[in-house]
């Protein structure tokens, strides 16, 4: 199925584009965690924890190539067409019942994950540049590139602008509030590259090294790098700290990623980078710290392999790990968009590329 900007308009009868001074950030709304394993010398794997505080209602979709797409910003959004098939993971928490990508892979391995941080500024709206919504923005670097250096030159040379828009966050017992959404964006391509992408006082910063393994949320890579300095390891005398907070993690991560022993085989490769991510994760609780009413638990898990086109999601309620490889779909301009839910905890397990079913691409439309 084909998404045309005429579809998208029919669809979408309100703006995205709602000014930001409308809302307010609510701090550490998501608390994520990204990790990178490069060099183990048997696949590059991308781990990440989706963290929040209800069910978002999750499903890994399939998009095929050859789909046309609108940036979804008001006046002067960016389209394109799709060039690239991607795996992706959405959730369906928006008040229309809607899905929205938060991490996903595309079939040339390069790898998108869009976490929670507080300091993202976007900046004032410029309608001369061709305007992408937040929500979209990882979407539409899976579409369009093939290598972390290909999106950068993108985002380098101010080919389109970021736009946010508000979103509601849920906390059990607190009600729903609106809030500013506030995202930066980590890249792995099959080389190993990595970038970690923020919006800073509405400029893009890119942090592109292959070294740069780990991203958790607040404060901005550059403090986050200066404050694991502080810590064994990595040049300080501090103990590797346990809470729960980004920095914390951050610190838990990349050291458990430096310790890391190099894998005997794939199998191994996999169980180490699941075990750090679980050591980044966070538990079900419920928060008794009024600094932190929006504390989420870690809903899932998602492993992108970049190396030979897998993707992996470990749902916290399930047992079971999911999979679904490139190999196993048509990925032709044309070919139906699939959908494999997971709502309501279904027992899926193993590779469930024949558990997919067609589904209406629209209702990956976040409005």
């Amino acid at each position: 199925m084909h998404l045309t900007p005429k579809i998208i308009s029919v669809v979408c009868l309100v703006s995205l584009v709602v000014g930001v001074s409308l809302f307010y950030a609510i701090p550490g709304a998501s608390a994520c965690s990204r990790m990178l394993s490069a060099d183990n010398g048997q696949a590059v794997l991308t781990a990440r924890n989706m963290d929040w505080p209800v069910d978002m209602g999750t499903s890994l979709w399939l998009l095929p190539r050859g789909l046309e797409r609108d940036g979804l910003a008001g006046k002067n959004s960016v389209t394109w067409t799709s060039k690239y098939a991607s795996i992706v993971t959405a959730s369906a928490w928006l008040p229309s019942g809607k899905s929205a990508m938060s991490d996903g892979m595309n079939e040339k391995g390069l790898v998108a994950n869009m976490l929670w941080l507080d300091p993202s500024d976007y900046g004032k709206r410029d309608e001369s540049v061709p305007g992408l919504s937040l929500a979209l923005w990882g979407q539409y670097i899976l579409d369009n590139f093939e290598t972390v250096a290909d999106a950068l030159r993108a985002i380098d040379g101010s080919s389109f602008q970021v736009v946010s828009q508000p979103i509601p966050v849920t906390v059990p017992g607190a009600g729903t509030t609106m809030s500013a959404a506030v995202l930066h964006l980590s890249l792995t391509d099959k080389s190993g590259d990595s970038a970690i992408i923020e919006y800073i006082n509405g400029k893009p910063v890119v942090n592109h090294n292959r070294n740069y393994t780990i991203m958790t949320n607040q404060p901005s890579f550059d403090k986050q790098q200066e404050n694991l300095r502080q810590y064994q390891g990595f040049g300080g005398t501090k103990p590797l700290p346990g809470s729960t907070e980004p920095t914390d993690r951050f610190v838990r991560a990349a050291y458990y990623m430096k310790m890391s022993p190099k894998p005997n085989d794939y199998r191994e490769a996999l169980a180490e980078i699941l075990s750090v991510a679980r050591a980044a994760s966070q538990p079900f609780r419920v928060s008794g710290d009024p600094k932190h009413p929006y504390a989420g638990a870690t809903i899932w898990t998602s492993i992108a392999d970049s190396s030979f086109g897998s993707y992996y999601l470990a749902m916290a309620t399930s047992p079971f790990i999911v999979w679904a490889n490139f190999a196993d779909f048509d990925l032709e301009p044309g070919a139906p968009v699939m959908k494999l839910d997971l709502r309501n905890n279904p027992d899926y397990h193993g590779n469930t590329a024949k558990l997919f079913v067609k589904a209406d691409v629209t209702e990956l439309i976040p409005d």
